[in-house]
């Protein structure tokens, strides 16, 4: 089972690129489909939403098995597109904590299998697919979820996620990404891992034949999962930290210099 991120792993372009999904290098994409043809199970795992994740699938020609979606709150069916599973939450009392304490800050709910929910208009890959709804905060706050991405223009990563550190939302947990003033908001216990650990145990695949490839802070847990974690080469040093392996960076085709070596 080879569990591959896609934003800073399988290209070193922004995620927020509306084609990003056009920057995967022939390189990554030749070593990709060898481990397709091997018959071993590919998983795209990411945080983004399964309608931006999509064209990714179609970019790597992965039209068999499943891909992990929304930091690991939803599963689909690469086939499909369609959700196998998701786990949601209520977006009342996320949004009523933090819309007094982030002025200025827009709201990106995912509307499963759809689009997205916005209370603003900001560079976000989520709202280049599927159907962008422009709502009011109150309407946000009356819907359910299965992540929230939240947005403080005019701030940087830093200062998003200290306004964040010492609020507790009950029953949702907040990723902060310190390079960006961006943060996900998805249910207590939802991880790529997680869902991933289900998977694993569906597609009846043993714990030592896991390879996972990730470069962000939603991957760690990810990595620590797999029995062989390899962090990109442009991952920062606390995802180095916990990997069993760093391979080159995305931007030096880091996943196919792997995946060649793993499946030649």
């Amino acid at each position: 089972m080879v569990v591959l991120d896609i934003d800073g792993t399988l290209h070193a372009g922004s995620d927020a690129q509306r084609r990003a999904h056009r920057r995967i290098s022939v390189a990554v994409r030749a070593a990709v489909r060898t481990i397709v043809e091997s018959g071993a199970h590919v998983v795209l795992s990411t945080g983004r939403l399964s309608t931006a994740t999509l064209p990714f699938l179609q970019e790597l020609e992965i039209s068999v098995g499943f891909a992990v979606c929304s930091n690991g709150a939803v599963l689909i069916d690469t086939a499909t597109g369609l959700l196998i599973e998701q786990v949601v939450f209520p977006l009342a009392a996320p949004i009523a904590h933090l819309h007094d304490r982030l002025p200025g800050a827009v709201f990106v709910a995912e509307n499963p299998g759809v689009g997205v929910w916005t209370t603003g208009l900001v560079d976000d890959a989520d709202t280049h697919y599927g159907a962008v709804t422009l709502v009011e905060i109150d309407q946000l706050a009356a819907a359910w979820t299965t992540r929230l991405a939240v947005h403080w223009p005019g701030h940087s990563g830093s200062e998003l996620a200290e306004a964040l550190s010492n609020n507790v939302i009950p029953n949702v947990q907040c990723c902060c990404y310190t390079d960006e003033p961006l943060a996900d908001v998805t249910a207590v216990g939802v991880t790529k891992a997680a869902m991933l650990e289900r998977l694993r145990v569906k597609l009846g695949v043993g714990a030592s034949q896991t390879l996972a490839v990730g470069d962000g802070v939603n991957d760690i847990e990810m990595l620590i999962w797999a029995a062989h974690g390899v962090a990109m080469g442009n991952s920062p040093a606390s995802v180095q930290a916990i990997a069993d392996e760093i391979c080159p960076s995305a931007a030096d085709d880091g996943v196919a210099t792997l995946l060649s070596r793993w499946f030649p």
